[in-house]
């Protein structure tokens, strides 16, 4: 996929030296932004993505829409459960203060962020994302993102990003490193009503995850490999996962692997 960089159309200096940073970082063209359109630009240099530095924003353009961080429903799960409510994924993974988890499968975060905030100041998160751009923009928005408290903000920081294959990453792991290994890869069969998501299915990873990747997981996992996927996916059966947590109306499970 052809990526370019630019900047707003203001340039501000902010913007100017993020895009810089970038364009050096991935190594992909940078390109003066003139007053262009981000179209217009995607026309003219036959670029498939388009990463726009907004002052201390980075912003993803794909023909199926833009991509940029926001803690979205992160911000919701984590209030709930400042509130004593339960989050069916950190039940999935029995999460506690001070647990390790190995985010396979990075994406925005939104995982990730609710994972930090349960294990806080003295656990630790690490995330893998495969795809550079979305490692990119999500890497640098859990770094500099302004949260509406402290927690939140505090739990986004925590978060260490690897752009990596989460098989490579697996490989390279120590046996019994993480506490939990967590996988939320592309559903196989997509809820498309996930609007917000279909953006962001043209430069994910769309690989399955493989029986390979899970047993490598149950290695490296001291206590739970956790996989999420839709209600009634033929892929927990397919890669061992047979016990399966979730809400009663929800439209995901998440399906768990015991290795204690």
């Amino acid at each position: 996929m052809k990526t370019i960089v630019t900047t707003d159309r203001k340039c501000h200096s902010d913007s100017v030296a993020l895009a810089g940073e970038m364009a050096a970082k991935l190594n992909i063209e940078l390109i003066d932004r003139n007053q262009q359109s981000v179209a217009g630009m995607m026309r003219r240099y036959e670029a498939q993505a388009v990463l726009v530095a907004k002052g201390k924003e980075l912003h993803l353009y794909t023909a199926e829409g833009e991509l940029f961080f926001h803690p979205n429903m992160s911000q919701l799960r984590v209030k709930n459960i400042r509130l004593g409510d339960k989050d069916h994924m950190a039940e999935a993974m029995e999460l506690k203060e001070g647990m390790s988890v190995l985010d396979c499968t990075l994406g925005f975060g939104a995982d990730a962020i609710v994972a930090s905030f349960v294990v806080g100041e003295s656990g630790r998160v690490t995330g893998i994302e495969a795809s550079p751009l979305i490692a990119a923009v999500t890497g640098y928005g859990l770094q500099n993102f302004l949260a509406s408290n402290y927690e939140l903000h505090a739990a986004m920081r925590r978060i260490e990003v690897h752009n990596s294959d989460a098989l490579d990453f697996l490989r390279q792991q120590a046996d019994k490193s993480y506490d939990v290994v967590y996988f939320d890869p592309m559903f196989r069969h997509p809820l498309r009503s996930s609007t917000n998501i279909n953006p962001l299915r043209s430069v994910a990873d769309a690989r399955a995850l493989t029986v390979e990747a899970v047993t490598e997981a149950k290695r490296v996992a001291r206590r739970r490999v956790v996989m999420k996927e839709a209600r009634g996916s033929a892929e927990f059966a397919r890669l061992g996962f047979a016990k399966i947590a979730g809400g009663k109306w929800s439209k995901i499970n998440f399906g768990i692997i015991s290795v204690e």
